[in-house]
């Protein structure tokens, strides 16, 4: 019998032992993450599921809900809570608890007192249907959960401002739902939702909120803004285009955070989750014919246990987009920083930190005058002592310049044809008398962002809106409504629009005319030919514009003139050069007037 060899016996042991520990070790640093990897991907992609269906029972169940035909039937459709407040008028449907029935008492449709108030919600079923609704789902199934035809039960009639109404609801099953909504003195309703689990088994539950409207983009639309789906989501400002959503379909947010709504011009429905990171959607589909849209959040799924409870809340902002109202909201919860980026609500556009602060400044001098058309004044006497120094300078400039008027015309005569020696020549003559022509042209430059920024201002912030100043100027956000063609108003002929020219864009074509002559010509004929036209290519331009921002050029060409006049009078009385150049004038004059005489 042969022994097996000793040293031999021992390698294989040792093999077979690194074999096992180099398996313990692909197991620990190799396997079992992967295996954690696929279970968290898994798990993931379940809860990414259950939100997905989530949103499509709550969508499903928006389309297939019947309605009455008229809209004082789908009103009396269900029992309601009456919103009585300074700002809001309507009323909360207890059937599915939704805000359905929304006006705002300080707005009217037009300039007249009478016309109807301006319209937020309105019901399912409506032309123009736009709704808000809050709630809870059942990712799992484990419970159930009230929808759109579950009945709420009120411990008010009536939600005044200040004050609070909770409705309850019992699904059979030993599940209570309560819902308690509080309203501000402006336009922000205040929801806490609470689940209380009587049953003898856990629960799974997860709140969600969605607004829904019923939208067909009309035929002029303002490309200067953007109206439509919007919200702070994962961290930065998102704006979403109506067809934008049509086009491209839904716009999933995993980690979104701050708030989101749908925006018109001049409102605003929005909701802001206390949660800091949940899902959100933005959604388009058809029903009976109509576009509808729908942003919507879905929190995280809370597990209630048998005798537990739960708790989410949110804020519903209802309203108007006024400025001082939108900045005034905090994140809640005893913290003092805003909603982030609430007020981007309004579109002031790629200018922002020079179109906000233009109107707040605005705003300041209308709660002191009570005039916001006295205000733009004010505000651009203040535009103009800030350019002042650039301006002073460019005016010196545009004073030498046109004194060298006499000087440039006979260079540009004994040069001829010779452009190169020209301008060789002029250069020269700019030296010599320091004249730096570019400079007149600052002005211009640096006022071209602020006008820009002004005509953001007038056009989307409401508190222009119907802003009157005197006269036939009842709104300064709307184009003068008075037209030379019609006699301003005597003779009852409604013009075409290429015929529109009312006072204020003559008045600012008047002021330009006057600064024209203020200038040096040109010694290009085409290009003086250009500048002599350019004012009456304004005054048609002008006439579409807010009449507020039409008064601000007319003014700021008025104190322009102004400025010019007493900086050329102080040029010609004190500069040597200017002094030269009146004394030269004066005994030219005086020449003439003797070989007149003679």
């Amino acid at each position: 019998m042969i022994r097996p060899n000793e040293p031999n016996y021992t390698r294989m042991m040792l093999a077979v032992a690194l074999a096992g520990l180099l398996l313990i070790v692909w197991q620990a640093q190799v396997e079992y993450p992967r295996r954690k990897l696929i279970a968290e991907v898994t798990q993931a992609e379940a809860e990414k599921a259950a939100k997905a269906r989530a949103r499509e029972a709550q969508i499903e169940a928006a389309k297939t809900e019947p309605v009455p035909q008229t809209h004082a039937a789908r009103l009396a459709a269900s029992p309601r809570i009456k919103i009585a407040s300074d700002k809001l008028h309507g009323s909360i449907a207890l059937k599915g608890a939704r805000f359905d029935d929304l006006q705002l008492a300080l707005y009217r449709m037009e300039l007249d007192e009478t016309s109807p108030e301006v319209t937020i919600f309105a019901p399912q079923g409506d032309e123009d249907a736009y709704f808000a609704q809050v709630g809870w789902v059942s990712p799992d199934g484990s419970t159930q959960v009230p929808n759109d035809s579950s009945l709420w039960k009120a411990d008010q009639k009536e939600l005044v401002a200040g004050s609070s109404v909770n409705l309850r609801w019992d699904n059979g099953q030993g599940v209570t739902f309560i819902i308690s909504i509080a309203l501000d003195q402006d336009y922000m309703f205040s929801v806490g939702q609470r689940v209380e689990n009587h049953s003898k088994a856990a629960i799974n539950v997860a709140p969600y909120a969605y607004i829904n409207r019923s939208y067909h983009e009309p035929a002029q639309h303002f490309n200067i803004m953007h109206e439509g789906p919007m919200g702070v989501l994962e961290g930065a400002l998102k704006e979403l285009s109506y067809q934008e959503l049509r086009e491209k379909g839904t716009h999933s947010y995993d980690n979104a955070s701050g708030w989101l709504g749908i925006t018109d011009k001049y409102w605003l429905s929005a909701l802001i989750p206390a949660e800091a990171s949940y899902h959100t959607n933005f959604t388009y589909y058809q029903k009976s014919g109509q576009d509808r849209y729908q942003v919507d959040y879905l929190g995280s799924t809370a597990q209630i246990e048998a005798g537990g409870n739960a708790a989410s809340a949110l804020r519903l902002f209802a309203g108007a987009k006024e400025i001082e109202v939108l900045d005034r909201y905090t994140v809640g919860d005893g913290k003092e920083a805003p909603v982030p980026l609430f007020d981007r609500a309004v579109d002031f556009g790629v200018l922002y930190l020079l179109t906000k602060p233009l109107f707040l400044l605005l705003n300041y001098f209308y709660s002191y005058i009570g005039n916001f058309g006295l205000a733009i004044m004010m505000l651009t006497i203040v535009v103009k002592l800030a350019m002042f120094p650039l301006a002073n300078k460019a005016f010196k400039a545009t004073t030498q310049m046109r004194d060298l008027q006499p000087e440039m015309q006979k260079l540009k005569e004994r040069c001829g044809e010779d452009k190169q020696k020209f301008n060789q020549e002029l250069i020269q003559l700019y030296k010599r008398e320091k004249v730096n022509p570019a400079s007149g042209c600052l002005p211009i430059l640096i006022q071209m962002p602020v006008f820009f920024a002004l005509y953001k201002v007038f056009f989307v912030t409401i508190e222009m809106r119907h802003a009157p100043f005197f006269g036939w100027i009842r709104d300064l956000s709307a184009p003068d409504s008075s037209n030379l063609f019609t006699l301003f108003g005597l003779l009852p002929w409604d013009a075409p629009g290429f015929l529109h020219l009312g006072v204020l864009p003559i008045l600012m074509c008047a002021t330009m005319v006057i600064q024209m002559k203020q200038q040096p010509k040109p010694t290009d004929p085409t290009q003086a030919k250009m500048m002599a036209i350019m004012p009456y290519f304004f005054l048609f331009m002008f006439t579409g514009f807010p009449a507020g921002l039409v008064l601000y050029w007319i003014w700021s060409n008025i104190l322009s003139i102004l400025q010019q006049i007493v900086i050329s009078w102080r040029y010609h009385k004190y500069h040597p050069v200017g002094q030269q150049k009146k004394a030269s004038k004066i005994a030219e004059k005086k020449a003439k007037k003797a070989s007149a005489e003679a």
